[in-house]
């Protein structure tokens, strides 16, 4: 008798950017904000370890739903917590998406699908799910294809039960303006998911198009611009509707009681972060000057990391070659980010200790 279900033994699980092991080593691989959280918000972190960690948190993070949605004019209706955005991810494809149909009038039902390159998660949740996927390419240069183009080349399911968007789009730093999002929601019939994981890095945002079309979802977290990865807190906008059918599916005290506290403390601190903002935002730029200057092919990017094209050695060699100098990037091999390294914007102390080692690399 099998103990474990046959489609695990072909599953290629989701694999996170190393975590280093050495001393020494300048970590941009992660895309984790450089700064600390407020002295605020640690102050009330420490505060709350007391007798409270023997208690259950509050199941619905209900103080930080009322916060968020006095922060985005809405309802606490509209929006749920979870544990990261990505156990948001995970429950929205058990809630939307049903496991593969043998009829083929019934795949879009059962269809999960994103662009590429994008995070490479959605095609692990699709699979542990049991739903078919349809992966379809950007353009040549990352940018957004319009429905148009989509409906031409026949590739992209418009009523596909879930589609994920990454906004600005990861590993490659693409923004996307608010009025292509709104004119592939519009086209599309099934649930959407703006996954904005990098939008406080970003020009604009879509979080609108949450509260003006009943099938669509804004994806935010805690952890990429507010330094709280260690406390995973993710939360999704939304119509009422889908957030109580991911209610449904939500386990019972999923986010953390120190979480809630601490995520509660960064929204009465906003004036600190928005100066983070700011400062990652103008070492972004000048690093981008700097690597296109010492023959980097350097994307555009409206995230807290770089997409870029390396000189001289191919990107694979080019990540041993960093890593010997204790500077750790992401590389990733696929089709379509074999030739990039995806670099986060560190401190300018982080960003300078970088330069220096691509400086004697290419001696």
């Amino acid at each position: 008798m099998k103990l474990v279900r046959p489609l695990l033994t072909q599953l290629h699980a989701y694999m996170p950017g190393e975590q280093p092991k050495m001393k020494g080593l300048i970590k941009l691989n992660t895309n984790e904000n450089p700064y600390p959280p407020s002295p605020k918000v640690l102050r009330t972190v420490k505060a709350a370890v007391d007798g409270r960690l023997r208690l259950y948190p509050n199941p619905t993070a209900h103080e930080l739903r009322k916060k968020l949605a006095k922060l985005h004019h809405c309802a606490t209706e509209n929006i749920i917590i979870g544990n990261g955005s990505d156990e948001l991810l995970a429950l929205a494809t058990r809630a939307f998406v049903e496991p593969k149909a043998a009829s083929t009038a019934e795949f879009s039902r059962s269809t999960v699908q994103y662009f590429t390159p994008s995070y490479s998660l959605y095609p692990v949740l699709a699979e542990i799910h049991g739903s078919r996927q349809n992966a379809v390419p950007l353009r040549a240069d990352f940018s957004l294809p319009s429905p148009r183009e989509l409906k031409r080349d026949r590739q992209w399911d418009f009523k596909a039960a879930l589609s994920f968007i990454t906004t600005p789009n990861a590993p490659t730093g693409r923004g996307y303006s608010a009025a292509e999002l709104r004119a592939l929601c519009k086209a599309q019939q099934g649930v959407v998911i703006l996954d904005e994981a990098y939008v406080d890095f970003a020009q604009e945002d879509a979080q609108r198009l949450a509260l003006e079309f009943p099938h669509v979802l804004v994806s935010r977290t805690f952890s990429k611009a507010y330094s709280l990865c260690f406390q995973r807190i993710g939360y999704f906008i939304g119509h009422p509707l889908l957030i109580a059918a991911l209610d449904k599916v939500r386990d019972s005290y999923n986010v953390n009681g120190l979480g809630q506290i601490a995520a509660l403390a960064t929204l009465s601190d906003l004036p600190y972060y928005l100066r983070n903002f700011r400062r990652i935002i103008a070492t972004r730029e000048q690093l981008r000057r700097e690597l296109t200057g010492l023959g980097f092919a350097v994307l555009p990017s409206q995230a807290n990391f770089l997409f870029t094209k390396p000189p001289c050695f191919p990107a694979g060699e080019w990540l041993k070659k960093l890593r010997s100098r204790k500077v750790l990037v992401r590389w990733f091999n696929s089709d379509t980010g074999r030739d990039y390294l995806r670099i986060t914007i560190g401190s300018e102390r982080e960003a300078a200790m970088l330069l220096r080692a691509v400086r004697s690399i290419l001696k």
